[in-house]
């Protein structure tokens, strides 16, 4: 029987789909939105809003998978690197400082990087200069708003030298019309003016003369209630005021071109001795800092004198990574010792540190932290850790680790959000094993997460009960209660430094207690830590 011969079926035409119409497209991005998860959604429409492109925007919308999207987030990142192919990325770390700083002082009901004064910080930095006016009042217009005196809101403005791709001498006016803390951008001079809607009241000099009328204000076509001068400059007609909002408002342009770069550390050391100190400290509800200090022994160090100074440097390499082994985060630098060789008799029991600011997602990592003795290469040490990064929710209350440390001090505005031992405007260099002499004062910095805020005051409503014991007999040795309204900047979000005198103390263990009670919440946190005093 002859076999049968099977015909292709007809060759159909190409088809091409028909374009989405508008209505389609808007579809289709709302089910895009609908299936990111709650992290991606976090994080397209958190802070990196300010900062992301609206062609990023577009491309991360476009995405199908979560492997894409963390491809693309580590790649976002990357392309904002001022160091291509480091894997130190300074405009990371300095973006979630600002974030961190903005929520420390611009909370105003919501977090502080919502506010504008959040978002201009985040964006722009610390601005050159400052000219403050918190309780409003009398103000004497200058003669380009057109003279006289009136009576404002709160309200402050900030000068930027230079903004690139904006200009130079930029400054920018935040009121608080609601009196409640909440400074908003306007580029409206008369924004800030309380007396706008009284009439016979905060006349300028020409509506004194009879030139114009207040009446006038309400007239005009250019969006502001600024009186009428002969002297208004050019940067404040309509259209030059609109471009610089929207420049203001705009994501910055990204400078730095793509890369990828993955680095594999397989060493092995022998011994040197260190300890290693991992605290958490909340930017954002998906992202923490998580300082790592290294602390090593002076006397561990190898010494090499020349010209009368003994040095020691000790090389430090450590690796962040996830449990499945994808490395998150790499550094390394040298800690160094110049000592005259007369004093060094001085530094036998002391130590030296070495500070990182990590910033995680929540979750567990593998840290693999490597020293090598510059002076003895075969002097080594590593370890190897795991650590779980806490997740803040939105309203649970919740602390960050509590640091004791032997300096708290404030920094400079050039240095906030930058250099070892800083987080935000303050310096806190901990004490690894959280051992103190009596001679020594032991400062404590902590903050206060997620308080519930009074809607008429904006203000919490909690205590703050300060308990120190003594381990040997469990006897209180101090005891001392605060409110949340006597911390400055008291918040959503409040931050807590104290500094202990221990010459009183006797040698011996004890343990802090720090409880925060949030009255309006009915929650309440009892984090504690335990240190030593020596002799």
């Amino acid at each position: 029987m002859a076999s049968a011969v099977v015909l292709p079926p007809p060759l159909r035409a190409q088809q091409h789909p028909l374009p989405l119409t508008a209505q389609q497209r808007k579809k289709q991005n709302k089910r895009l939105r609908q299936e990111l998860s709650g992290y991606y959604k976090k994080w397209l429409n958190g802070v990196v809003s300010y900062i992301i492109s609206p062609q990023e925007r577009k491309a991360f919308l476009q995405l199908k998978t979560n492997e894409e999207r963390d491809q693309f987030i580590e790649a976002f990142w990357a392309r904002r690197n001022p160091n291509p192919g480091s894997l130190y990325n300074s405009y990371k770390e300095q973006f979630y400082r600002r974030v961190a700083y903005a929520n420390a002082h611009f909370a105003a009901g919501v977090p502080g990087w919502r506010t504008d004064r959040g978002r201009i910080y985040v964006v722009f930095g610390p601005p050159t200069e400052i000219t403050d006016h918190p309780s409003g009042g009398t103000y004497e217009r200058p003669m380009s708003q057109g003279g006289g005196s009136t009576s404002t809101f709160p309200f402050t403005d900030w000068r930027y030298r230079y903004i690139p791709g904006i200009g130079e001498n930029i400054t920018m006016e935040f009121v608080d019309t609601c009196m409640c803390g909440d400074y908003q951008l306007t580029d409206d001079p008369s924004k800030k003016d309380a007396l706008l809607e009284v009439p016979g009241a905060g006349l300028t000099l020409y509506e004194q003369l009879g030139m114009s009328s207040k009446l006038a204000r309400f007239q005009n076509t250019d969006g502001t209630h600024d009186p009428y001068s002969p002297f208004t400059p050019e940067s404040m007609n309509e259209f030059s005021r609109l471009e610089r909002y929207a420049e203001e408002m705009a994501p910055p342009k990204v400078k730095f071109k793509d890369l990828e770069a993955i680095v594999n550390h397989n060493v092995s050391y022998h011994l040197l001795p260190f300890e290693l100190r991992t605290d958490y400290v909340k930017i954002t509800n998906d992202t923490d800092l998580v300082p790592f200090t290294v602390q090593i022994p002076d006397s561990a160090m190898t010494f090499h004198q020349k010209d009368g100074v003994d040095t020691g440097k000790i090389n430090v390499l450590g690796q962040i990574s996830t449990l499945s082994g994808e490395v998150v985060d790499t550094f390394e630098n040298t800690v160094a010792l110049n000592i005259p060789s007369e004093l060094m008799s001085q530094y036998a029991d002391k130590d030296s540190r070495y500070w990182h600011g990590a910033l995680l997602r929540p979750g567990r990592y593998k840290v693999v932290l490597a020293l090598k003795d510059a002076n003895a290469p075969d002097k080594m040490g590593t370890l190897r850790t795991a650590i779980t990064v806490p997740h803040y929710t939105n309203n649970k209350l919740a602390t960050s680790s509590i640091m004791l440390a032997d300096q708290i001090e404030p920094v400079p505005a050039k240095q906030v959000g930058t250099g070892e031992f800083i987080i935000g405007d303050t310096k806190v260099r901990p004490v690894v094993g959280n051992r103190f002499t009596r001679k020594q004062s032991m400062g404590i910095w902590m903050q206060v997460y997620n308080l519930k805020l009074n809607k008429a005051t904006h203000k919490p409503s909690a205590t703050i009960d300060w308990k120190i014991t003594n381990l040997a007999n469990h006897k209180t040795i101090l005891n001392y209660v605060e409110k949340a309204s006597q911390v400055s900047n008291a918040a959503e979000q409040l931050t807590l430094e104290k500094t202990l005198p221990l010459a009183s103390l006797a040698p011996g263990y004890y343990r802090l207690t720090v409880k925060v009670t949030d009255n309006l919440a009915g929650q309440a946190v009892s984090p504690t830590s335990t240190f030593t005093v020596m002799h």
